[in-house]
């Protein structure tokens, strides 16, 4: 376990304002999901208190994911009930143990940083568009959702529209006054000062938010209300029943399809959120993947007996707590412990809470993930083979979901990759009368055409030499065209020579 006293003035901190953020999309998802609303607490419970003591990340935040949204609402309907959906969950946490006990967390290091780059850029854009409608009080679509279409029939674009015209005044207000405290308190520099070491921008704005809230009615008039329907709705748990397991379902073969598919799509998401993690950490520590797999294991098998929802590590939450400044997992341990907390002694008072200074602290989120000259300018100056995998996963997330985008993102990188590979794998270089011909890596049959356009540029009485030492492979195709030209160059006058490794002495042996 990390040390806790010496962090606590940072971690204790971040963990507020992921508590703010996280509770909001603890319920937004359970409510997308067709799951109880307490489900969705539960699972950001375990996701901060459990994942949170046994993983080896330092800054990233597990819960509830938007992305598995789909999957359960599907699932609680096939298999019949919210229960027997609930021996699914436990049984994928044991296939996510077994998985990292197989140690396939290696998967995640093999996706290209430019695509976990075009991952954290296409989420910061969905939380800006899809916060907006909530920022000036539109709820039609549940708080956290991720996807491309909505249950509501609109798209991430459309509902923009709409919640422009749908706009509620007194929401807008409070929104768009929390968005500029968080944007004054970035350019002021408020989180290095005293204060703002001890109480979050995030903390205040969702404070005077309620508060200004509470005042608009009495100062302008009723229009001027934010919406019950437009606040926090954390369930009393007087009057909500606890829900568990039905184990005598665990031999249904549709419940074993559903673990599988759950523990496989919450893996993937989870070592990408650790990636992104990663890469937020200034201090650039290295999380062990296969570790993460069996803490996100144990962390489904609790959420499942209790009667949570599935769980991952959430990049949203991540970006959040590395923003606020947290320095250890503990943050992400104590925001569970707040969440439950919360649900015991604070319920009347986070209900007040509108949802629109909640999205104004993802909005600006969101914004820190896509900031122009940080984000996309570097990648710009790199060229091609960075930015455009980039910005098509971008895309691709942007109208799909995270899962697929990423793996457009991964097959356009890889296509780049290969290519740039093939087209730098032959070289010419000249040095007056004196010719270079280099092959490098792995030299294919695909590359013949290249090396006959090479061989057909030299001038008459050149000397060329071909160096094949740093070639790892050669196909015959490409030694057979090598040999025909050496055995004719003396038509031209050309003298071939051959530099070779160690190794390579049967490679393009004297020819007659």
């Amino acid at each position: 376990m990390p040390t806790f006293r010496p962090q606590l003035n940072a971690d204790l901190p971040a963990s507020l304002v992921v508590f703010l953020v996280a509770l909001p999309l603890c319920l937004g998802i359970a409510l997308g999901s067709g799951a109880p609303l307490l489900s969705g607490i539960v699972a950001g419970v375990v996701g901060g208190v459990v994942i949170g003591a046994l993983s080896g990340s330092p800054l990233s935040v597990s819960g509830p994911a938007a992305g598995l949204t789909a999957v359960v609402l599907a699932a609680i309907s096939d298999l019949g009930s919210f229960e027997v959906f609930l021996v699914a969950v436990v049984l994928a946490g044991v296939v996510q143990i077994a998985m990292g006990l197989l140690k396939l967390g290696v998967v995640g290091h093999y996706v290209p940083n430019t695509v976990i780059k075009g991952m954290m850029a296409a989420i910061g854009l969905i939380l800006i568009l899809k916060q907006i409608p909530h920022l000036v009080g539109y709820d039609a679509d549940f708080f956290g959702d991720e996807g491309f279409n909505q249950a509501d029939h609109d798209n991430t674009f459309t509902a923009l529209g709409h919640a422009i015209g749908a706009l509620s005044p007194g929401a807008a207000a409070v929104g768009i006054a929390a968005l500029l405290w968080l944007q004054l308190a970035e350019v002021i520099g408020y989180a290095k000062t005293k204060l703002g070491r001890i109480i979050p921008s995030a903390l205040i704005a969702v404070a005077g938010g309620t508060l200004l809230a509470t005042a608009l009615p009495q100062l302008l008039g009723d229009a001027w209300a934010v919406a019950t329907s437009h606040r926090v709705h954390l369930p009393q748990l007087s009057t909500t029943s606890w829900v568990v397991p039905r184990w005598d379902a665990i031999s249904q073969p549709a419940v074993w399809a559903t673990a599988l598919t759950l523990a496989l799509i919450a893996s993937l998401e989870s070592l990408l959120s650790i990636e992104a993690a990663d890469r937020l950490d200034p201090l650039k520590r290295v999380t062990p993947t296969n570790r993460e797999l069996m803490a996100q294991g144990a962390g489904n098998m609790v959420s499942g007996f209790l009667g949570g929802l599935p769980v991952t590590s959430v990049v949203v939450r991540t970006s959040v707590n590395a923003q606020a400044g947290a320095q250890t997992r503990w943050s992400a341990i104590l925001h569970g412990v707040i969440l439950a907390l919360s649900v015991v002694l604070l319920t009347s008072v986070l209900n007040q809470i509108p949802l629109a200074t909640l999205a104004a602290i993802l909005i600006a989120t969101g914004y820190k993930l896509t900031h122009p000259k940080k984000v996309i300018a570097p990648l710009v100056k790199q060229g091609a083979l960075q930015w455009v995998p980039f910005a098509l996963t971008v895309v691709a997330i942007l109208l799909t979901d995270l899962l697929r985008g990423i793996a457009l993102g991964l097959l356009v990188a890889t296509v780049f990759i290969a290519f740039n590979d093939f087209r730098s794998s032959i070289s010419l270089t000249n040095l007056g009368t004196n010719y270079i011909l280099q092959l490098r890596r792995n030299v294919s049959f695909l590359n013949k055409g290249k090396l006959k356009e090479s061989l057909e540029k030299l001038p008459r009485g050149c000397d060329l030499l071909v160096d094949i030492s740093q070639a790892d492979f050669i196909d015959p195709d490409i030694v057979e065209v090598i040999h025909d030209y050496a055995t004719h160059a003396g038509l031209k006058g050309v003298t071939v020579s051959v530099r070779r490794a160690a190794h390579q002495s049967h490679i393009l042996e004297p020819w007659s």
